[in-house]
């Protein structure tokens, strides 16, 4: 015989608990009064001081099972209500477009908080830190600042899916104001630019959301190697129309002759900067400016990333072998020779033309390598890296893709096993396309040259959108981060994904770079 709990109602056929506050399923309202009528001396009265404990439990696994418990049919599987409704909102986006950014950025973009001297004082509003191949540094604001501005340009976002937008929400990204003095050029193009990784934490309660520094890297030209600079954001910006808004900020930290740096990455702090190179890898002080070499390689560095200890560091080669470095070493003079050497053994593929078609063999070939190097936890791709992503919440998990739009998933500790999760349907042959995965670590998005944009569940590698609605590949991708901050990241929604868990509902932003530097927001709420 079921018990009787306070605030629910039991249906025999169902074999099922319901709240009576809601219709009972298959009743009429009617029937709905009176079952709440007579159920009424079942509410617990101020002497049943235990029941009271006992009723938010009997809520609370109400709310487990249905929310939260496999109650949901999907695909001849069970699977959990929020999941299925987050699948289905993640798969029909908003898409906004901002006119006039054409040949932005087509490099590097970045999200920051910064503190501005606006005339009612000091406030904080949104920076979109952006790079392109034409040597371009630029900012655009998206905060509050420039909504009454005069000068400048204003980039008014205009709506390309779905057109009937006015029925499914209200919400609607914000300009963003380029002012007069927010570029300059820079010596050579721009490779990457970085953000201490604290200022990335999903939920950073006691964390000042402004950053002091963003790290930029070049690529070098024929003339002069890459270099590296920091960007002091510690003093509060002040727009002055025909003033460069960043003047004597940019601080040149260290250049690397006759040297490529294709990526970078920096510990939580700021003060270590880990470049990747046509040569190598080296390791950069940004406080003494000191830098040395902590792996040595034939093969480019054309991805890295550093665990969240800033000890190890994870080497994506244009071979495809994806390697880990430990960084922690006696400083090395860039010029030293004396670093371990290995001979690190990866499998490659031969082609070959026969009668029959084409035949493909496998043969083992060795490369050398030099550095404190964990040959064992050797990951190979099928073709270049062009992405690496360390989850944080899952600090042994990392996200690889490849040249041939090869994307997986992989646990450090078990990497001898294969991967743990392989995302299928993404298109790419040659280019460098970087992956966005969002603060909850949900989901992971990623374009092709095909010009589709995709988006995967992480978890299960299911695929929930794919869509065509540009000209040219989505190459460039940041999220934001800061979710606490729902105003604030509520406001910028031109990044690529930015959630925003809120105790009423989940938000779900989407903004990318194209190859062809344009400003492209998805966007919708769930």
């Amino acid at each position: 015989m079921p018990q009787d709990l306070p605030g629910f109602y039991y249906d025999a056929e169902k074999n099922r608990y319901f709240p009576l506050k809601s219709p009972i399923p298959g009743s009429s309202s009617r029937n709905t009064s009176s079952a709440s009528t007579t159920a009424q001396p079942l509410k617990p009265t101020k002497k049943q001081g235990k029941d009271d404990g006992q009723e938010g439990k009997v809520v609370k696994m109400v709310h487990v099972r249905e929310l939260c418990g496999n109650s949901v049919i999907c695909n001849k599987k069970k699977a959990g209500f929020r999941e299925q409704y987050e699948n289905m909102r993640v798969s029909k986006p908003t898409i906004w477009k901002y006119e006039g950014t054409g040949r932005a950025v087509d490099a590097a973009l970045q999200h920051v908080y910064v503190n501005i001297q606006a005339s009612e004082g000091v406030v904080e509003s949104e920076l979109l830190l952006t790079g392109g191949l034409n040597r371009t540094f630029s900012s655009y604001e998206a905060g509050c600042i420039g909504e009454h501005a005069d000068y400048g340009t204003h980039h008014v976002p205009d709506v390309v899916q779905p057109l009937n937008i006015e029925n499914q929400t209200s919400l609607k990204p914000p300009r963003l104001w380029h002012a007069n003095g927010a570029s300059m050029l820079i010596p050579s193009n721009l490779s990457c630019i970085k953000i201490p990784r604290n200022h990335y934490d999903p939920q950073p309660a006691d964390v000042d959301s402004s950053v002091s520094r963003a790290i930029l890297t070049t690529l070098g030209s024929e003339t002069s190697g890459g270099s590296v600079y920091s960007l002091n954001l510690s003093e509060p910006l002040e727009y002055v129309a025909g003033n460069a808004l960043f003047g004597q900020r940019f601080d040149l930290i260290s250049s690397i002759s006759k040297s490529t740096i294709w990526t970078a990455d920096c510990d939580s702090n700021g003060n270590r900067t880990v470049i990747g190179t046509d040569s190598g890898a080296a390791l950069v002080h940004m406080e003494s400016r000191r830098k040395s070499w902590i792996f040595r390689s034939k093969s480019d560095v054309l991805s890295l990333q550093l665990d969240c200890s800033g000890n190890i560091i994870l080497c994506g080669l244009r071979n495809g072998a994806i390697l880990t470095v430990d960084t922690r070493q006696k400083p090395q003079d860039l010029r030293d020779k004396h670093l371990p050497k290995h001979q690190i053994q990866f499998p490659s593929i031969k082609t070959s033309q026969s009668s029959s078609g084409r035949n493909k063999k496998r043969e083992n070939k060795w490369f050398e390598v030099r550095g404190n190097v964990h040959h064992t936890r050797s990951v190979f791709m099928p073709s270049s890296v062009s992405c690496l992503v360390a989850l944080n919440l899952y600090d042994q998990y990392f996200l690889a893709s490849s040249m041939d739009g090869t994307i997986r998933l992989y646990d450090h500790r078990l990497t001898q096993r294969g991967a743990v999760q392989m995302y299928e349907g993404n298109f790419n042959s040659h280019t460098r396309i970087q992956m966005g995965v969002d603060p909850s670590e949900r989901f992971i998005m990623s374009g092709g040259e095909d010009f589709y944009l995709r988006v995967w569940r992480l978890k299960s590698g299911e695929m929930l959108y794919e869509d065509k609605f540009m000209n040219s590949v989505p190459s460039v991708v940041c999220w934001p981060r800061g979710m606490e901050r729902f105003f604030y990241t509520f406001k910028l929604t031109g990044l690529p994904v930015i959630w925003c868990d809120t105790p009423d509902f989940w938000m779900v932003y989407v903004f990318l770079w194209t190859s062809k530097g344009h400003f492209v927001n998805a966007g919708d709420h769930f």
